[in-house]
């Protein structure tokens, strides 16, 4: 019988369940962490890309190789190095492989590999793969000692923990990855901006992120596009680390026959995918979001083609343009997250110039390791000759030795004081090289290979020449991947975001231009009536209210609506809440005082001016362009005294003013005495004890003065002229007929 446990299994510990979970999870969430989701900042590969590449290199897929299957490469990494499902390693192998994934693909396929519109690639069994240059930079060296390897998870062979890595692969390829409460996203660069910063920083290593940005002017995408990120976000996100780049597609207007145009777009934002981008721009069109866009057609074949066409050749292509960027892809915000895991294995965020100097400092390693793997075999060489040159001066002698000596190495090392190695490398020597062992060269392979043992010596101890041969290898791969090289062009540019008057305009462009009648009830209830009325006594409205306001608009303008406690508010007409029913509160769209009440409504026009009054005298002319407020709680214009209220605000359509008193006095004077401010309590309109204004008009001296009677019949006051003077004055008792609101005002 077998080995008997006892009645407990023997295996069976006390732990609190908190206690276990935690740890459990714990050690999850660091496997989730270090072996799948962040990359090593060395060689920015994550496990299952390093043991592609490794199992590769070992498949000897070399550029100048023939093909071989990918289920075969796949086959190789998860029956030797990667425990995990064929397809999970399938997909990693053909990321590196897709040229609108990849900035530099580190394979290179044969086959169905998927394209840009999110078609996927074709199965492992039909598709071929084989190294690419840069793969291969990556991995060059890896087996001359420098750097470690470990068990694989079998034991039963052995993979390296990470690779040389002389192409600056975390910041030229990028990586994304979510792991257990941390993610990674970093953007592909340009390597050849990226060997140049390196160079600087190792001539400079005190040299400041904003000098580095001379070099790397930022993300370089494989599928182009436009960066319309300011200097200033760029710098910071580096600095951090941490934040992000507006991404633009890249348009051209193509001129048409008769004076038409159309929208060609030639490349579109980083991972966003093609098919989808057209439907999701083809429903808005449903939704009829999108007015000034008329159609949108997919004319691409190798390269990027898509076609929009406007609503109107009379459209400016910019602004069609922008109101597409704001509603769907062809405008992305693309994250920085420069979260990897450091030469200690610990998980932190690095900016842009720790990025590259623990890279630097690794390619120094290497370089020091790979001179030392290399001065222990020039050494084995160097003793292995001289033993060599004693065999050739006593060729007779040693051959007699090896003929009759029933131990010959041990009488070898004693005759000729030889080493044990010396003495081994004589005995295993073919007697074809016989011929070979002649002095002179001889003393020729010694002499080379003292100077390169001497070489070596001076490069392990000397840091300067460390640097110095780091230099010269990141310069090399400039020049594989230059700026005049087809991969090394730069495909992502920059260009300047448009300014806030332009956004502006964009959000005009992207609502229907529609006639609405805009009515505000007493009570405060608001609602806007599709086509322009003249007459709204039918209006509804709840038991006790009426109609207050009524204004004719269109759903791109801007409202402005002012309130007895002297602030003006914004409101969007395309926002304000239908015609059916009573339509809603306007408190509910402003954050407007409890005690105020609304006294002026009216449409937004930027280059009219208003007198705004209150009822205690006082006021000034504003330019409207002021008075708009983006804040829900408004704009504070019109500063009013205890126990008085703002009354009206009035355009500025005259050269004369006239003021009636609560007192019944009419006061006129010139336009031009009222002085221009943005805020304030403005200055005296009316004289007197009080000065307590009724109403205000603005007319023009030649078109004269005209008062409004209770029944609404219009008048003109002929004698106005006898009430003229000079502002702030008393004034003159009105003549007959004048009432409080003689002037038609509110």
């Amino acid at each position: 019988m077998g080995e008997q446990f006892p009645g407990d299994g023997g295996r069976i510990f006390d732990e609190s369940f908190n206690d276990a979970l935690s740890s459990r999870y714990l050690a999850y969430a660091l496997s989730t962490i270090t072996q799948r989701a962040l990359p090593d900042a060395r060689d920015g590969l994550k496990p299952v890309h390093r043991r592609l590449l490794y199992a590769m290199r070992l498949l000897k897929l070399a550029p100048d190789t023939a093909f071989k299957k990918c289920a075969r490469v796949v086959g190789d990494v998860i029956g030797r190095f990667h425990p995990h499902g064929d397809q999970a390693v399938y997909e990693a192998l053909v990321r590196l492989a897709q040229d609108f994934s990849s900035r530099y693909p580190l394979v290179e396929g044969q086959g169905n590999f998927g394209n840009v519109d999110g078609d996927g690639a074709a199965a492992m069994r039909y598709t071929e793969a084989r190294l690419t240059e840069a793969a291969q930079l990556i991995l060059q060296d890896y087996d001359d000692g420098t750097v470690d390897f470990r068990e694989t998870y079998d034991g039963e062979d052995r993979e390296p923990l990470v690779l040389p890595a002389a192409f600056p692969n975390l910041l030229a390829n990028g990586s994304a990855g979510i792991a257990v409460g941390m993610a990674t996203n970093i953007p592909p660069h340009n390597a050849a901006e990226l060997c140049d910063a390196a160079r600087h920083l190792i001539k400079t290593p005190g040299a400041a992120t904003e000098t580095l940005l001379n070099y790397v002017q930022g993300p370089d995408f494989p599928t182009g596009g436009v960066c319309v990120e300011t200097r200033e976000n760029i710098l910071d996100a580096y600095e951090t680390g941490r934040g992000g780049f507006r991404l633009r597609a890249r348009w051209e207007v193509e001129e048409l026959s008769r004076g038409q145009w159309q929208i060609v777009v030639t490349e579109i934002p980083y991972l966003v995918q093609k098919a989808k981008l057209i439907e999701r721009i083809a429903s808005l069109l449903d939704q009829k979001k999108l007015p000034l866009l008329a159609d949108v057609m997919d004319e691409s074949a190798e390269d990027v083609r898509l076609i929009l066409e406007p609503k109107s050749r009379t459209i400016d292509p910019a602004l069609l343009m922008e109101s597409v960027f704001k509603l769907t892809d062809l405008e992305i915000r693309f994250a920085l997250n420069l979260n990897v895991l450091d030469p200690t294995g610990a998980p932190r965020v690095v900016g842009l110039k720790e990025a590259l100097q623990i890279w630097l400092n690794h390619r120094r390693e290497v370089v020091v390791r790979r001179a030392t793997r290399r001065l222990e075999q020039v050494e084995d060489r160097l003793e292995v000759l001289s033993g060599f040159m004693v065999a050739y001066l006593n060729l007779d002698e040693v051959i007699r030795i090896i003929r009759f000596e029933d131990h010959p190495k041990d009488q070898l090392i004693t005759t000729f004081s030889l080493t044990d190695r010396q003495a081994e490398a004589i005995l295993n020597m073919r007697l074809r090289s016989l011929r070979k062992l002649e002095e002179m060269e001889i003393r020729d392979e010694q002499t080379r290979l003292e100077g390169e043992r001497d070489a070596l010596t001076a490069l392990i101890g000397d840091e300067e020449l460390q640097w110095k041969k780091v230099d010269s290898e990141v310069a090399d791969v400039k020049k594989r991947f230059g700026p005049n090289t087809p991969l090394g062009k730069r495909r992502t540019t920059f260009a300047d975001a448009p300014d806030a008057d332009f956004a502006d305009m964009v959000e005009e462009a992207l609502i229907p231009r529609e006639p609405i009648t805009i009515v505000l009830s007493r009570m405060g209830w608001i609602r806007a009536l599709k086509g322009h009325t003249d007459d709204v006594t039918g209006i509804k409205h709840k038991d006790g209210d009426e109609t207050l306001f009524s204004l004719k608009a269109e759903t791109t303008d801007k409202i402005l609506m002012l309130t007895t406690d002297g602030r003006v508010y914004t409101l969007d007409a395309s926002k304000l809440p239908g015609g059916r029913g009573f339509g809603e509160p306007v408190r509910l769209l402003i954050d407007m005082d409890e005690s105020a009440e609304p006294v002026a409504l009216f449409k937004y026009k930027a280059d009219r001016k208003l007198l705004l009054a209150s009822t205690s005298g006082h006021g000034f002319v504003v330019a409207e362009k002021d008075l708009p407020a983006i804040k829900r709680a408004g704009r504070q214009v019109l500063n009013i005294i205890d126990g008085h209220k703002a009354m009206m605000a009035l355009p500025v359509a005259g050269d004369r003013i006239a003021v009636l008193g609560e007192n019944k006095k009419l006061l006129v004077f010139n336009a031009d005495e009222i002085p221009e401010m943005v805020r304030g309590k403005g200055v005296r309109l009316l004289g007197g004890k009080t000065g307590d204004v009724a109403d205000i008009s603005i007319f023009s001296a030649e078109e004269g003065l005209v008062r409004v009677d209770p029944a609404g019949r219009r008048h003109l006051v002929e004698d106005w002229r006898y009430y003229e003077g000079k502002r702030a004055s008393a004034g003159k008792l009105a003549p007959r007929g004048f009432a409080n609101k003689s002037f038609g005002g509110r």
